[in-house]
């Protein structure tokens, strides 16, 4: 079969109707006949997947069998729950709040990440500083492994930046998981009350590029979006009438004290270049093919169809069911 001329539509849906058709009738099915669950628990944070993945379990499941869970802690913006409850009132789901900064401390997650960013900064303290953890390289421009830096904002708003060492990195990012997954359990705990389905919220890129928490985020029952681009996320977003707000918010990690987007923190693309780039390396498409449709040099492309099978080739193993053949 001939593969289609790429072109900066090639990801558009033809029909969205049909396509959230299909994984409606999919996630109905799935949740009462597959899993025998009698409806669904999605984590909400105000977020465009995370509203697209209610939005679709309200439409599959009706409102009155899900609920929106919202998870905050003391480093969460205060605009994910403002939109979190715009969404849940817009579909009519009820709501429940779980404020998880109790558990997290239980856990040492902000002492342990403190501790890492001290060593690196030694006048950093989360009373005076705020903090996030970044990738800084340009990958159409070079094909390098990604190398994260710490950089700390003090309250005049003036930053610093170093390059994280391997230790710090590790033990920050250990430290930070556990907010995922303190979720994870906390979304388990309301689904196994209620005998409801946790419903994921990662989009193709999260689970294809490894952007998401090993039994954090990434543990969930179905991922009713784990096959669409966030460009195809989006569409179905204007479909399903998510409010205007939460479609033209940008997304964000929420997980570290200091803003930061999705792109800044891991992607290092903006979404509409992010989702062609993908699309042209996974279906086999010519670099100066790809190139010429999105006013890119050739090189560009490689540097990025480089850097996708890397991330996704190290991340395997968050996509891997526990190995069990040992006999």
């Amino acid at each position: 079969m001939t593969k289609k001329q790429f072109t900066k539509d090639i990801i558009k849906l033809d029909d969205v109707d049909k396509t959230c058709n299909k994984i409606i009738n999919k996630l109905k099915s799935d949740v009462y006949s597959l899993l025998g669950r009698k409806g669904g628990i999605v984590g909400i944070s105000g977020g465009i997947d995370s509203s697209v993945s209610l939005a679709l379990a309200v439409k599959a499941l009706g409102s009155e069998n899900v609920i929106g869970i919202m998870l905050p802690e003391k480093d969460s913006s205060p605009d994910s729950k403002e939109f979190a409850l715009k969404l849940a009132n817009k579909f009519g789901v009820r709501t429940i709040e779980e404020n998880i900064t109790a558990t997290l401390e239980g856990f040492g997650c902000y002492k342990r990440r403190d501790e890492a960013m001290s060593r690196v900064f030694p006048e950093y303290n989360p009373l005076d500083f705020k903090s996030k953890i970044s990738i800084k390289q340009n990958v159409l421009m070079q094909n390098m492994p990604s190398v994260f830096s710490l950089t700390i904002i003090d309250k005049n708003g003036l930053e610093k930046s170093k390059i994280l060492p391997i230790r710090e990195y590790l033990q920050i990012v250990a430290a930070s998981n556990f907010k995922q997954r303190s979720r994870m359990s906390m979304l388990y705990y309301h689904a196994e009350a209620n005998h409801y389905a946790v419903i994921g919220t990662p989009n193709k890129h999260e689970v294809e590029q490894g952007f998401f928490v090993k039994y954090g985020d990434g543990g969930a029952d179905v991922m009713p979006i784990g096959d669409l681009y966030k460009n195809q996320v989006y569409e179905l977003a204007e479909y399903l009438e998510v409010p205007k707000e939460i479609i033209e918010r940008t997304p964000t990690t929420d997980t570290y004290s200091a803003e930061q987007t999705q792109e800044e923190f891991f992607y290092q693309l903006p979404f509409h270049l992010l989702d062609l780039l993908w699309y042209g390396w996974e279906n086999g498409y010519q670099p100066d093919e790809v190139g010429k449709a999105l006013d890119l040099s050739a090189e560009q492309v490689k540097h990025a169809y480089q850097t996708f099978e890397r991330k996704n080739k190290t991340t395997e193993y968050l996509r891997m069911s526990p190995i069990r053949d040992y006999k």
